[in-house]
């Protein structure tokens, strides 16, 4: 347990701060597997989905809940799979 109010109060913080992460972490993941899905099934709605996705990661990225390069690394991986199965 934290024995001055500063800690106390960092305690408190960062549990919020997690709760919040935590949402838009959650959100993120669940629209890049969408996006995933959707291209692997070769799906007419694929690159709005996409799009969203990168959408996502982008907001995620800009509020520190995930770090910049692992954003970019992702929204790469989801764009060239998608141009992959668009040229086919």
């Amino acid at each position: 347990m934290a024995n001055t109010k500063s800690a106390q109060k960092k305690i408190r913080a960062d549990e919020t701060k997690t709760a919040r992460n935590k949402i838009v972490r959650s959100k993120t993941r669940t629209l890049v597997t969408r996006a995933r899905k959707s291209v692997d099934k070769s799906q007419e709605a694929a690159p709005e989905q996409v799009a969203a996705a990168i959408s996502a990661l982008d907001r995620a990225a800009s509020k520190g809940i995930i770090h910049p390069n692992s954003a970019a690394r992702r929204k790469s991986r989801l764009s060239v799979k998608l141009n992959k199965t668009l040229a086919e």
